[in-house]
């Protein structure tokens, strides 16, 4: 890229901030900001930002022990940024990841706090009956359906309803999961997605397309994440990856 050909402030991101920002996060000074800042650089020095920053907060909290994928987090922190770039969030250093790719024998729901590099919670969370058994296999956005619905949500008020205290979820991509908050697809607690449950049946049990948590720790998941906080639903799904509105968009 020859400099003379570009604006003078895009020149300056490019010498100065980007550089700033890749040392900041190698020194393990993190932000939840940073991500979000470098949205605003060229391509390749907005990646490498982001690619520092995922793996050094991927190593610090041991998500590669807690059986999360790189890549995953590497999605779901692309997904994030997009979504504090156009003010979707109010609470920008909550991230939650639930990864659809393990077994609902696994704990396979994250909730990170990127200001204080720290997991909060690794919980298990339960898929919707028609999604599958074990594994979540199919997906849904259609009435009815009692399937889950991947991609990335912005968290909402909390209620009190059927299912006790729950939170509701708008989905963020349309045809993907936009029909969500009138599915009422919402984070609640269950007796199906606990420990015991998995120990009398060998695999948790299923919603009606609900992402639901144990009982004795959704209270505390659902303060930890509500109003505005960023949620992203994940499995290897083709369809997925290759239609969804946040990351492709």
């Amino acid at each position: 890229m020859k400099f003379h050909s570009v604006p003078k402030k895009l020149a300056f991101a490019i010498l100065f901030i980007a550089p700033v920002l890749i040392s900041g996060i190698k020194a393990n000074r993190f932000s939840p900001v940073l991500p979000t800042v470098s949205y605003y650089l060229p391509n390749d020095f907005r990646t490498e930002v982001r690619k520092v920053f995922v793996s050094r907060l991927y190593d610090s909290i041991h998500l590669q022990e807690l059986g999360l994928q790189k890549n995953v987090l590497e999605l779901a922190m692309k997904g994030f940024s997009k979504l504090a770039n156009k003010g979707r969030l109010n609470r920008d250093s909550i991230l939650t990841i639930i990864d659809f790719s393990k077994s609902s024998r696994e704990k396979r729901m994250y909730v990170i706090d990127l200001k204080n590099v720290e997991l909060l919670f690794n919980s298990r969370v339960a898929h919707g009956k028609n999604s599958g058994m074990e594994y979540a296999r199919q997906f849904s956005n259609i009435m009815a359906s009692h399937k889950s619905s991947l991609g990335f949500y912005v968290t909402a008020k909390t209620y009190r309803g059927e299912n006790g205290y729950s939170l509701r979820l708008q989905g963020m991509e349309k045809n993907i999961n936009d029909k969500a908050f009138r599915r009422n697809i919402v984070i609640h607690g269950a007796g199906y997605a606990d420990d015991r449950y998995l120990q009398e049946r060998g695999m948790l049990g299923r919603s009606y397309g609900c992402p639901a948590v144990p009982m004795e720790d959704h209270k505390a998941i659902i303060d930890a994440i509500k109003e505005g906080s960023c949620l992203f639903i994940y499995s290897p799904d083709n369809r997925y990856l290759k239609f969804s509105t946040v990351l492709n968009g």
